[in-house]
């Protein structure tokens, strides 16, 4: 009955049983906790499950006894009584929403634990999984990149303004100086000149900088958090897949077939979760790696002209890269622009 049930089209099921067995003492003590979970509800005033991804612990103490008690005595027709019966039902609603949470913390805790302690057996799609492991490596390595270029364009432009203070110095000894008046100025003038150039290539680097912060730190990180929504919803796929397999080799009374009928729709609809967001992961890394290379592109070549430009003494050169990459130009001390002002 499972087999017609499970899909495995893209993905495949790694078994991690040890020693071949599915059950253990353990589980038995694990699958008797949650059936009394089911039919009493969970015990709010002592719950404290810890869950990555599902939500903090809580303790909230909610007297069931009085909402039973008013639910078995119907309350007059008068406005206030209507009043406290929608009070009451508010209060039932969210003693039922909690009850399902602590539910489906509950399968998600069991399954991580059996995972990780080799009793259980996990989803795993290995390309998607792959890419994911590349995509992260990669944000790890651009984030160094990006330290770096930071470090550059702060200790670039303590060498810039140290150039205008030297450049100023010399201008002002080359008026107080008749016999060395020229030499000064020559010197003042060069320091004006390696400033100029310095401000130009500091917009280029800002710019770059500006560049890979945005890339980084929002558009890499705003894919993985649809990554992390995703390993979420494989997990919860995998606990409720795990409880209707154990469900389905049990006893088949009447109520063990009504029990089976509400997994296998709880599990329809975590699997459907589970495959939208694979979807959704899939097709953020495909825009993700194409807006990569676009951004890499144009800023490495940026990157590249502005530098060589500066270190050759081409100040036409250095100029004419900041106008084809439409950048503005930046000077030290002015407050920089933001990234939107940029692109």
């Amino acid at each position: 009955m499972t087999d017609s049930i499970l899909s495995k089209a893209a993905t495949m099921e790694i078994p991690i049983n040890r020693n071949g067995d599915t059950r253990t003492a353990e589980d038995d003590s694990l699958e008797q906790d949650l059936q009394q979970v089911m039919v009493s509800g969970p015990n709010l005033n002592e719950t404290s499950v810890v869950s990555g991804g599902y939500g903090a612990a809580a303790e909230v103490i909610i007297p069931t006894c009085s909402i039973k008690a008013h639910a078995m005595h119907p309350s007059s027709s008068n406005p206030s009584s209507m009043s406290e019966e929608t009070t009451r039902g508010i209060a039932v609603e969210k003693f039922d929403s909690m009850k399902k949470w602590g539910i489906n913390t509950y399968k998600c805790t069991k399954q991580m634990f059996s995972e990780r302690f080799g009793r259980g057996s996990r989803t795993v799609d290995l390309e998607l999984e792959a890419q994911i492991d590349v995509l992260r490596d990669t944000k790890q390595k651009y984030e160094h990149v990006l330290g770096l270029a930071q470090a550059l364009t702060e200790h670039f432009c303590s060498m810039v303004q140290t150039q205008q203070a030297l450049g100023d110095a010399f201008a002002d000894l080359s008026q107080k100086s008749p016999e060395l008046q020229d030499e000064f100025g020559y010197n003042a003038e060069t320091q004006r000149l390696l400033c100029k150039n310095g401000e130009t290539l500091l917009s280029a680097i800002n710019f770059f900088v500006s560049s890979i912060n945005t890339l980084v730190n929002k558009t890499m990180e705003d894919t993985l958090m649809t990554i992390k929504l995703y390993e979420n919803a494989r997990l919860e796929y995998d606990a409720y897949r795990t409880d209707l397999e154990e469900m389905s080799v049990g006893p088949r009374d009447a109520a063990a077939l009504a029990g089976i009928e509400i997994a296998q729709q709880d599990y329809h609809v975590h699997r459907d979760k589970y495959e939208r967001l694979r979807g959704d992961v899939t097709i953020k890394l495909k825009f993700l790696e194409e807006n990569k290379v676009k951004v890499m592109h144009k800023q490495l070549l940026l990157f590249h002209n502005a530098v060589s430009a500066y270190f050759a003494g081409n100040q036409h050169q250095l100029e004419h890269t900041l106008r084809q990459f439409s950048v503005k130009l930046w000077r030290p001390g002015a407050e920089r622009p933001s990234w939107l002002e940029e692109q």
